[in-house]
């Protein structure tokens, strides 16, 4: 078997474009709660950079995982697998989101030193998440085709 047949026969049936689109769809949107929510906290209470970041960041871990646990926990799973499924499911997916997300706001002249009534804060922010979500995706789909991320969700939906 050539090496490329191979690969096909080794991927999982649901490595669609629709099925990677929608868990990176998922993964944004707990990504962007968490963030947004971490920048206005963060904001509001004059932190700086780093540490509004570093909050922001963690919120979109939490909030990106919050959505896959409680669905999973609906779904009938205990809370102690559930913990497992969504960090299995996740963890790259929002790490590769909040990572070019991040670069892209601080590549962005000025955007780091925006307030939130500043088109430029908003611009960024929606511009990162789009950049964003066009590399995650691709990953995610691979993932998926591997039996991975978002993949080991789909026994529990």
């Amino acid at each position: 078997m050539d090496h490329a047949m191979h690969h096909h026969a080794d991927a999982a049936p649901g490595a669609t474009w629709s099925t990677a689109i929608r868990a990176t769809l998922h993964c944004l949107l707990g990504c962007a709660v968490g963030e947004i929510l971490g920048m206005v906290i963060g904001t509001a209470l004059l932190w700086g950079n780093v540490p509004t970041m570093i909050l922001a960041i963690g919120l979109a871990f939490v909030f990106g995982y919050s959505f896959t646990l409680f669905a999973v926990v609906r779904a009938g799973v205990s809370p102690k697998a559930a913990v497992k499924i969504a960090l299995a499911a996740d963890t790259v997916s929002i790490a590769v989101m909040e990572l070019v997300d991040n670069a892209i706001i601080a590549l962005t002249p000025g955007a780091m030193d925006a307030q939130l009534s500043e088109g430029l804060f908003w611009y960024a922010l929606i511009g990162g998440f789009a950049v964003a979500f066009l590399v995650t995706t691709p990953v995610n789909k691979w993932m998926i085709g591997r039996g991975k991320g978002h993949a080991v969700v789909h026994a529990h939906h």
